[in-house]
């Protein structure tokens, strides 16, 4: 096993562009970057990064392989690790194969909610000598600041919608079932759990079409709005809440307005282009 070096972060990457902007940022700190890309989650793209600077070096592995992960990390002299990219929480009801470590680490789990499991992991590691770091470091000036963050505001009615859906978020964030929810008129229309935020705002849109169809949506404004929370006790090393011009794309796609997000506690990916499709789409965004 080499010795760690303090110049040296390993990155777990899963999928989305998060991992990339997490790799850019590390290698203008001057760290050498060790991936560790999960083959079931993460982008191929990662070995062109990879080709074309000597300071990242690419290891593709099963999301199974905990045992794996370890051993490169001891091999590579990596101390400190960051989580970054999103990996769905079904892959753990997936046809994926365990091996002994990450098997023996799911047998003692009273839950498989996200928390328990990263958590869980994220000790595995620290016994291992590898330090599991925010998932932020590196990218705070990509957190939220507060306020509007387009043109238009939120107006009365989705401030309304605002108020309740954070309530509803958080109380479902602090069971660790999903962080987003969609609300209509101060009703919630759809629920974040497994699928993930885009498809839980696609299943809104559909069940909302459905009910105008129906004539069943009269009572509630035939508007949707986004509320996106961090739980009440973030772990900010791993499921920190992102949007991105992808978030936005859904919307306008399933007809929701507004999007309401945690400042401080959420990352915007490529701000400006989320700024001018929000513009563009006439959807409100706000940090509060």
């Amino acid at each position: 096993m080499s010795s760690p070096q303090n110049n040296k972060l390993g990155l777990i990457a899963g999928n989305g562009r998060f991992p990339f902007l997490l790799l850019e940022a590390a290698r203008a700190h001057g760290l050498e970057v060790v991936v560790v890309a999960i083959r079931e989650e993460a982008d191929a793209e990662m070995d062109e990064r990879a080709a074309q600077d000597a300071g990242v070096r690419v290891h593709w592995m099963s999301l199974g392989e905990l045992s794996k992960l370890i051993d490169t990390f001891h091999a590579e002299g990596v101390a400190k690790a960051v989580m970054a990219g999103q990996v769905k929480h079904k892959q753990i009801f997936s046809s994926i194969r365990p091996d002994w470590r990450l098997a023996r680490l799911l047998l003692s789990l009273r839950t498989r909610n996200t928390d328990m499991l990263l958590g869980a992991v994220a000790k595995v590691l620290g016994d291992e000598g590898i330090e599991l770091i925010s998932s932020t470091a590196y990218l705070e000036p990509l957190l939220a600041r507060p306020g509007a963050l387009t043109q238009r505001a939120p107006d009365e009615e989705e401030r309304k919608d605002i108020a309740y859906g954070r309530s509803v978020a958080l109380a479902i964030a602090g069971y660790d079932i999903g962080q987003t929810v969609v609300i209509a008129g101060q009703a919630c229309v759809a629920v974040e759990a497994m699928e993930g935020t885009d498809a839980a705002i696609e299943r809104a849109g559909t069940l909302f079409r459905a009910m105008e169809i129906d004539g069943e949506a009269s009572t509630l404004r035939r508007t949707l709005t986004v509320v996106k929370v961090a739980k009440p006790k973030q772990d900010m090393r791993f499921d920190v809440p992102v949007i991105g011009t992808q978030t936005i794309a859904t919307m306008q796609r399933s007809g929701a307005t507004c999007l309401a997000i945690e400042a401080g506690r959420t990352l915007v990916f490529d701000a400006e282009a989320v700024r001018a499709a929000a513009d563009a789409a006439g959807i409100a965004i706000f940090a509060g």
